[in-house]
Formats: C-alpha cells, sequence, structure tokens
C-alpha cells in the first residue's frame, strides 16, 4: 500500500493508516506489559454483541480501550460508537492522526484521552504524543459490563452464587440483569475481567494472571 505525504507549513508528513497506528501501539503497550506481566491485550474486543468493537483492550485492573482513527479514516463513525464505548469500558483512549485532532476534541468527552499518531518522512514509523490522559469513565452501565460475557460464563457466575434458580432456560439478557441485581459494580467488573483473562488464545497473544483489584 502507497502511503500518502502531504505538505504541512512547509513540512511533509507522511499519512498513518489503521494498520501503521495498530502494530505500532500494539508494541508500545506489549512494552508495558513486561513490567507487568497480569496484562491481558485483546485486538477487536466487541461490544454490545458486535454492534461495535473497540480497536484495542488493555484488560487488568479495568478495561482501557484504544480507537484508532488514521488520517486516512473518517470520524463519521465514532459518535455512534462513543455511546457503545461510554456504557462499558473503565477509560478510553482516541488515538488519532494529525488530521483529525481538532474535530476529536469537539467530538468526544473531556474524560477520554487523545493520543497523536504521526509519521515525518525521517522517522522510522509510527510514534505517538500524548495529549490528554484517560480518567475514569463516570456513565457505565451495568447491564452493558455484563454481556461483555459469554452466556455460559454468565450462567456460571450465577451458579457460584446459587443465584441462577429461575433463569437457567432464559435468554442471555435476563441472565446480564440478575447478574447486577445480585452483584455490586466492582464485584461484577472483576468477574468480567477474570473472564475475559481466562479465555484461552481468544484474540490476543498476551496472557495474564486475572486481577482482582
Amino acid at each position: 500500500m502507497k502511503t500518502q505525504a502531504t505538505i504541512i507549513n512547509n513540512r511533509s508528513f507522511v499519512h498513518t493508516n489503521d494498520r501503521s497506528i495498530r502494530i505500532a501501539l500494539r508494541e508500545n503497550l506489549e512494552g508495558s506489559r513486561k513490567e507487568n506481566p497480569e496484562i491481558k491485550i485483546i485486538e477487536e474486543l466487541g461490544l454490545s454483541h458486535g454492534a461495535a468493537r473497540i480497536d484495542l483492550a488493555v484488560v487488568n485492573g479495568s478495561i482501557h480501550g484504544y480507537e484508532l482513527k488514521s488520517d486516512v479514516d473518517t470520524l463519521g463513525r465514532l459518535f455512534e460508537q462513543m455511546q457503545i464505548y461510554n456504557a462499558v469500558l473503565d477509560q478510553i483512549t482516541l488515538v488519532v492522526g494529525k488530521c483529525h485532532l481538532h474535530k476529536a476534541f469537539k467530538m468526544v468527552p473531556e474524560w477520554w484521552g487523545i493520543i497523536i499518531a504521526k509519521i515525518s518522512p525521517s522517522d522510522k514509523g509510527v510514534s505517538f504524543c500524548n495529549i490528554r490522559e484517560a480518567i475514569d469513565n463516570p456513565y457505565q452501565d451495568n447491564v452493558a459490563i455484563a454481556s461483555l460475557l459469554w452466556r455460559e460464563e454468565a450462567l456460571a457466575i450465577l451458579e457460584e452464587r446459587g443465584r441462577a434458580e429461575g433463569v437457567r432456560s432464559k435468554t442471555r439478557i435476563k441472565l446480564y440483569e440478575r447478574l447486577t441485581e445480585v452483584m455490586d459494580g466492582q464485584t461484577l467488573k472483576t468477574s468480567v475481567r477474570k473472564c475475559l483473562c481466562s479465555r484461552i488464545n481468544w484474540r490476543s497473544a498476551s496472557q495474564c494472571r486475572p486481577s482482582g483489584d
């Protein structure tokens, strides 16, 4: 794939694309994992049963999602994606090409992090500039969080707690609703993270020991 370049203020900047950002960000996150082997990195984590997928999710004591929008992408779907991400993820960071920065600031909430991904002709690859740190999401929905679980995982948690009576043959949404009735938010989040980390070879080469934080 040919990479385009743009002249901005008499300097040439190479357009980023999804693949170049994804590879570089994954390598960056894997570097952090060396210091904390409990981290698991999941690519294309489905939310709301596939209604949206966050490009990269880092699972440890929280679930931090990274949404990638390269210079050659558009922000057309971002508003719709935001509604789903905001219901589920603990922290969210938008990683954007330089051409999207100003528009991104206007679109995403103040608690989202923002990182610029850029390439200049003299660089060997994508570099990142942290513009704003992500902070904790104040708008999560416990049923949406529970929906990260597979049906059998949700039922197993209810069985362990002796609260599966009456819902064993019900739809998965009924299982998720029961979970939110019998577990507080933090306990539910911990159980969801443990399940995500225990899925062997599931969209991730990185394994982790489930965190109980």
